[in-house]
């Protein structure tokens, strides 16, 4: 059974967001991450589950939520179980569609 929180970096890793812990805990110091809508510029910022994730992705920014928070870093399968991607008219269902 996995942990209710995680440091974010481990969490980035874990999720394949990234291919090393080196690179996650440099986007986080960056400032390339969003916990919550709010910045992050610490690798040791926590994430538990249901919490939401803005995360740069290629050439395209991602908005998740985390669905767990993973012991270990395995398979690609086992990495997309830890979060769902949130489609745009769930982050503001508010705006007007065209």
């Amino acid at each position: 059974m996995s942990e209710d929180r995680i440091r974010i970096d481990k969490w980035l890793w874990h999720a394949r967001f990234h291919k090393t812990r080196s690179l996650a805990q440099a986007a986080a110091v960056k400032g390339h991450i969003r916990l919550n809508g709010r910045r992050i510029e610490k690798a040791s910022a926590e994430v538990r589950i249901g919490d939401t994730l803005t995360v740069p992705r290629g050439k395209e920014v991602v908005v998740v939520r985390v669905l767990g928070c993973g012991i270990r870093r395995g398979p690609a399968t086992e990495a997309q179980a830890l979060y769902e991607i949130l489609k745009d008219d769930v982050l503001d269902p508010g705006q007007a569609r065209l």
